[in-house]
């Protein structure tokens, strides 16, 4: 993988060697240090005859000249030159020393390249026998930007393969415990403190949902506190994120059907990943703003004491729930993380999780859904954020009578909805839990792929990681 980039300038006094060069203009292919006809043979193809790439070799070089796809969408701008590093990733992965000259007058479309470029290099190859060899630093030709847009690409993008990792693990080697761990470690790497809570202090607090999902479990289950606190700080009060961390569902006694629906249960803490790699970058980046990462975690199974439908907990703010499907589980573990969230008097709660497949049938793997109780200012920093990364939101509404939907005969309210709405009566069972400035993003969607595309692998996309970064960064701006 890609985790390093070497930044030189002035690519107009440094000869061609084997890689790529952007070129976002035919003006710049007169400034390719080519002779003539080499130049007329770039430009015939690249711009009279519209093509996206073309190879050029000869007994001493092997370039690819790439060009970018101009739209007037600048969010899809960028996106087409993440998909172009992408597949230019492939050429570059042969080479020891790769390198990327650019060309162009986009510091924005040559960010967005390398992005692409760098996400796509990612592999989790733990436990593979054999590993391909790849290059692990990129050298970037251009006078277009500076060392510290790099490095703040290089945070958000490290990051997001941090959460890559976490969902791609197996429960086998991340259970619950082993979550906690790990969240230590990248606390003493990135530099931002972890707290782990034990079944007892978690019983202490009264965190109904937790105990109740972890009840079928012979591992007991955790609870983390992350904390990114800069000594120069935006805003009075902390952003808090949280995070689903189931990190296998089989449904519980409301048992999954095994075909295609439970072989990658793994990928039900992405929400927790999300929230982790986002906090490593916030760390990384020392963004002047207080983060706050809250992860409830347990695997969630039905052994001999699990909890089953018809059960009635007790959470710690004395709102009862009847559980109808034990599937339905995600919410339950995010309440007692939501009410928790109250200690620190937040100015926004942002709670990530693959919360519903309703959510994924929705929007596929294009989009999250997101349902918000919080200022439009924040609801737009947020949405822009998704835009300029391409972790897309939508917004759905929170009307009352979705509400009805999670009426109980015997308790305040059931944790399951009816056959409509679904990613919606979630929200709305959410809803019961907070009295701050809230958004819930529901990432079931696009968090994992069967099948990768472009810069996003097959298994865990670390969906969120940027998203959350940008949006950081943009309020501090």
């Amino acid at each position: 993988m890609l985790t390093s980039i070497r930044l030189l300038h002035s690519p107009g006094n440094i000869p061609l060697k084997n890689g790529v060069v952007f070129l976002s203009g035919e003006d710049e292919v007169s400034q390719l240090p080519l002779d003539k006809e080499q130049q007329n043979f770039i430009n015939q193809r690249l711009f009279k005859l519209n093509k996206q790439q073309v190879f050029w070799t000869n007994e001493k070089l092997q370039l690819l000249f790439v060009r970018p796809i101009q739209k007037k969408d600048a969010s899809y701008q960028l996106e087409y030159s993440r998909k172009a590093g992408a597949s230019s990733w492939k050429f570059l992965s042969d080479f020891s020393s790769p390198q990327v000259f650019f060309y162009g007058k986009s510091e924005r479309l040559l960010l967005a390249f390398l992005e692409g470029l760098i996400l796509s290099s990612y592999s989790f190859s733990k436990y593979k026998s054999k590993k391909k060899q790849v290059p692990d630093t990129l050298e970037v030709i251009t006078d277009i930007t500076e060392e510290h847009q790099i490095e703040s690409l290089l945070a958000s993008t490290l990051a997001t393969f941090e959460a890559r990792n976490l969902v791609n693990e197996p429960v086998i080697f991340l259970d619950a415990i082993r979550l906690g761990l790990e969240i230590e470690r990248l606390g003493k790497t990135y530099g931002f403190t972890t707290e782990t809570l034990d079944e007892s202090q978690i019983a202490s607090l009264r965190m109904a949902g937790l105990l109740a999902v972890n009840a079928g479990s012979e591992i007991p289950p955790t609870f983390t506190i992350l904390k990114h606190k800069p000594k120069r700080q935006r805003f009075k009060k902390p952003i808090v994120l949280v995070g689903k961390g189931v990190v296998y569902d089989t449904g519980g006694l409301s048992l999954k059907p095994t075909l295609n629906s439970m072989d990658f249960m793994k990928a039900d803490m992405a929400g927790a990943a999300a929230v982790i790699g986002a906090i490593c970058a916030a760390a990384k980046l020392d963004l002047p703003v207080e983060v706050i990462g809250l992860i409830p975690a347990t695997d969630n199974r039905p052994g001999f004491n699990a909890v089953t439908p018809g059960d009635v907990i007790t959470f710690a703010n004395g709102k009862s729930v009847e559980i109808l499907n034990t599937d339905a589980e995600g919410r339950l573990i995010l309440a007692d993380a939501l009410i928790y969230a109250q200690k620190y008097d937040p100015k926004l709660v942002i709670d990530l999780a693959t919360l519903t497949g309703a959510a994924a049938g929705a929007l596929g793997k294009e989009g999250a859904v997101m349902m918000a109780k919080a200022y439009e200012e924040d609801k737009s920093y947020l949405k822009r954020a998704g835009q300029e990364v391409f972790e897309r939101l939508l917004e759905f509404p929170l009307w009352d009578e979705y509400g009805d939907q999670l009426k109980s005969e015997i308790a305040d309210i059931t944790n399951l909805g009816g056959a409509t709405g679904g990613a919606i009566t979630a929200g709305k069972f959410l809803e019961h839990f907070i009295n701050y400035d809230w958004i819930h993003i529901d990432i079931a969607g696009p968090s994992f792929l069967k099948t990768g595309e472009t810069y996003k692998p097959a298994g865990g996309t670390g969906f969120g990681v940027r998203l959350i970064t940008q949006f950081l960064k943009n309020i501090c701006n």
